[in-house]
């Protein structure tokens, strides 16, 4: 049912239709937008790709033939669009600029240590490179399928698998680190 009158949507905005495009982009922006975050790790970063990739996919929006979601056609675009900003970027900041995601002040100590552990992750999500933050993304947060990755990324299932694992392996020992001493 969704899908129906997303379709609707679409061939609407196809035709034209501002208000139809307009309740498309209402649909896909937050989520879009929490994808672009994970991957920049800046919130202006984040927001202008998205914005990118929405301006982009308005005027490519006569090519899109439905193949598949929109959603998923959305995601390639704004992929592409991070990649290129990540690689314009990536030669001026260093590690130590990578930015900690800043947290909420919490008052009760179960959730404070959870805040602090969820820093920890995307701090150092923030780390791996591009290519393995991406595959992370796209699986633990998007819940997307290896040969979903792999048609999206336009690589391998086997390619996809080893970025994960790669970028597993590089997570593990800073996570497994609590409180100063290894689990």
């Amino acid at each position: 049912m969704i899908f129906n009158s997303e379709q609707r949507l679409i061939t609407k905005a196809q035709s034209g239709s501002n208000k139809a495009w307009l309740t498309l982009v209402k649909r896909h922006e937050k989520r879009l937008y929490n994808q672009c975050l994970r991957l920049l790790q800046h919130p202006d970063d984040a927001l202008d790709v998205m914005q990118e990739t929405f301006i982009s996919a308005y005027q490519g929006l006569g090519q899109f033939n439905g193949q598949s979601q929109l959603y998923t056609w959305l995601f390639r675009i704004a992929y592409n669009k991070s990649a290129e900003h990540f690689r314009r970027h990536r030669q001026h900041q260093s590690l130590d600029e990578v930015a900690e995601p800043s947290s909420n002040v919490l008052h009760m100590e179960r959730p404070l240590m959870q805040a602090q552990q969820n820093q920890r992750l995307l701090a150092e999500l923030a780390r791996l490179p591009f290519e393995q933050r991406v595959v992370v993304e796209m699986k633990f947060f998007q819940h997307c399928t290896f040969e979903e990755i792999a048609q999206q990324l336009e690589v391998s299932a086997n390619t996809v698998k080893t970025r994960l694992y790669a970028a597993l392996g590089r997570l593990k020992p800073q996570l497994e680190v609590h409180d100063g001493q290894t689990k």
